[in-house]
């Protein structure tokens, strides 16, 4: 089964996503943000707590390239598409640079083919289309293709699950 599990912040869409997951003898979960360092705690401080709360027998992978990391063999959860899309944008140098788009959109074509090639894999996204619009540009930028990311993502999924303050509704 695919799943997207989607919600605002703190919503509790990870403790989801891993129960939906828990009974399996291995699972890959993969990491696609930023690795944290000493100059992000914060941070640091989050990864940590998300570390400590994964079954011991959980092998974590943290890459940005998830569709070449996602094993169509091993139980997966990518956690999550928000700090993936980050992450695409840094590397692609997005907000420097123009002429990043088609590069964006091979990479998001890799990663919806990934998705629709595993049979077991879910993953988390942030829900950005319920709040204010954000004031700069560069958050603009990321909400729309955060939005269109998670759009492609959940047709090749089987269900789409929304988390709000700890409760699952199925889409």
């Amino acid at each position: 089964m695919r799943v997207l599990v989607t919600g605002g912040v703190r919503s509790g869409k990870s403790r989801h996503a891993e129960a939906l997951l828990d009974d399996r003898p291995r699972v890959d979960y993969l990491a696609p943000g930023p690795v944290p360092g000493p100059e992000d705690p914060e941070w640091a401080a989050r990864v940590a707590a998300h570390q400590a709360a994964r079954p011991g027998h959980w092998r974590t992978v943290e890459t940005i390239d998830v569709a070449t990391a996602l094993d169509p063999g091993t139980p997966a959860l990518v956690d999550c598409l928000g700090t993936w899309l980050a992450a695409q944008l840094d590397d692609l140098r997005a907000w420097d640079t123009t002429g990043w788009e088609p590069a964006f959109r091979d990479r998001l074509d890799a990663l919806v083919a990934a998705v629709e090639a595993h049979e077991d894999v879910v993953v988390v996204t942030n829900e950005v289309g319920m709040g204010v619009v954000p004031g700069h540009a560069s958050g603009r930028v990321f909400r729309d293709l955060l939005g269109s990311t998670n759009q492609r993502v959940a047709v090749v999924c089987d269900e789409v699950h929304l988390v709000v303050a700890g409760r699952v509704l199925t889409l």
